[in-house]
């Protein structure tokens, strides 16, 4: 009998294999076909005009991250949400340790402006 590790080490030898094989065939079995227009920045045929820099404003960036930070913890509250009864008392004191430091952070965003759209 294998280990249990052997086994996980088996199976991550033959994920890596696979991928790698795929890749490589994909690079064989592929077509060269190249010309000006197919190296091109867009396929589209329609030239570029201008520069492709946008400058976009830090709030789009740093409101996104926010969202994604909350969604996140969402993901984790629900379950625990669901199994709360059995857990007992220490885990409600920790998830309320860990819902404070979430509002802590929600509320120094929001003093800091990073929630305002302007």
């Amino acid at each position: 009998m294998m280990s249990a590790f052997a086994v996980v080490y088996a199976l991550t030898l033959v994920a890596v294999l696979f991928a790698a094989v795929t890749l490589i065939a994909a690079k064989l079995l592929r077509p060269r076909v190249e010309y000006a227009r197919k190296l091109s920045t867009y396929e589209c045929g329609i030239p570029a005009v201008g520069t492709t820099e946008v400058k976009l404003n830090i709030r789009f960036y740093v409101f996104a991250l926010l969202f994604v930070l909350f969604d996140v913890e969402t993901l984790y509250v629900y379950p625990w949400a669901v199994t709360a009864k059995s857990l007992g008392t220490p885990a409600i004191a920790e998830m309320g340790v860990f819902l404070a430091i979430l509002f802590i952070g929600l509320a120094y965003a929001w003093a800091k402006g990073a929630l305002q759209w302007e």
